[in-house]
């Protein structure tokens, strides 16, 4: 028998399941979002109803990371959308390289393709040394894995095409080191990074930053919710900080006390007004 898709009514109800049991808030995601997801995660895993996965979330503990990690977007890539890179390495760089240290925080950095990219790019600046590169997510299992620097190395050919297309001038195979399946980012290129768990509905500012880069977050979340993360974002950055959104995210409605003017408006950098 087929399992009828769920309604919102009975998102509503895993939602207070998820909060109630898990202090995770998913109230102000987009619902058609979340309502795709949760369907894909009932197909997956085999559930006949809805009643099934509260069940499995009320008394299995280690099901909700399980459910975390299904539902919550891991799209990634190193050096993704390379025209931003080159934005970046052209627009941003010299702007960092005016300060003696700098620090940088990378929202929802998933399991770190984006957090090494931005490595590489200070790296070949002659500025890793200046930076302390804070990278977050509300998934603690994607900090577990960017942490250990592991890359499956059937990507590595795509990155490399990503890379050159972002202005890299050097050979990209020196930047991580073969194993069987894997490719391993150089330890030295991650050396100022720390990743934690951060979740930028119920949590606040932990620090003041020059570079604040969160891509591909905020179209999955409702309009209050956008807002809600901008103003979080624009009291982290430093006067005149920079802050880095996806291409198909805008500050055209959420930012409507105009506390930003673009850096480059095509690949959506930003910096706040002093």
């Amino acid at each position: 028998m087929t399992r009828a898709d769920i309604n919102s009514g009975e998102l509503e109800d895993v939602l207070q399941v998820v909060k109630h049991y898990h202090g995770y808030d998913f109230f102000d995601y987009s619902r058609a979002s979340l309502i795709r997801r949760v369907n894909k995660f009932l197909d997956d895993d085999q559930l006949g109803n809805v009643y099934e996965l509260k069940n499995k979330l009320v008394n299995e503990p280690n099901y909700f990371q399980h459910f975390l990690q299904t539902i919550t977007v891991n799209v990634t890539e190193i050096f993704r959308d390379p025209a931003f890179y080159k934005s970046l390495r052209e627009k941003v760089i010299p702007i960092l390289a005016s300060y003696p240290k700098f620090n940088i925080w990378h929202a929802g950095c998933s399991t770190g393709e984006e957090v090494f990219s931005m490595c590489i790019l200070l790296q070949e600046a002659g500025l890793l040394d200046r930076a302390r590169i804070y990278a977050t997510d509300i998934n603690l299992s994607n900090t577990e894995k960017a942490a250990t620097g592991i890359i499956p190395l059937k990507h590595m050919k795509d990155y490399t095409g990503n890379y050159i297309k972002a202005g890299g001038q050097h050979d990209f195979a020196d930047y991580y080191t073969a194993k069987y399946d894997h490719a391993l980012i150089n330890k030295e290129l991650r050396k100022n990074i720390f990743f934690s768990q951060h979740n930028l509905v119920t949590d606040r500012a932990f620090n003041e930053f020059q570079f604040i880069c969160c891509r591909n977050v905020l179209i999955y979340f409702n309009k209050e919710l956008q807002g809600q993360v901008i103003d979080l974002f624009h009291e982290s950055l430093s006067p005149l900080g920079v802050m880095a959104l996806g291409l198909k995210e805008s500050l055209i409605v959420i930012d409507s006390g105009n506390r930003f003017d673009a850096i480059d408006k095509t690949t959506k950098i930003f910096r706040r007004k002093n």
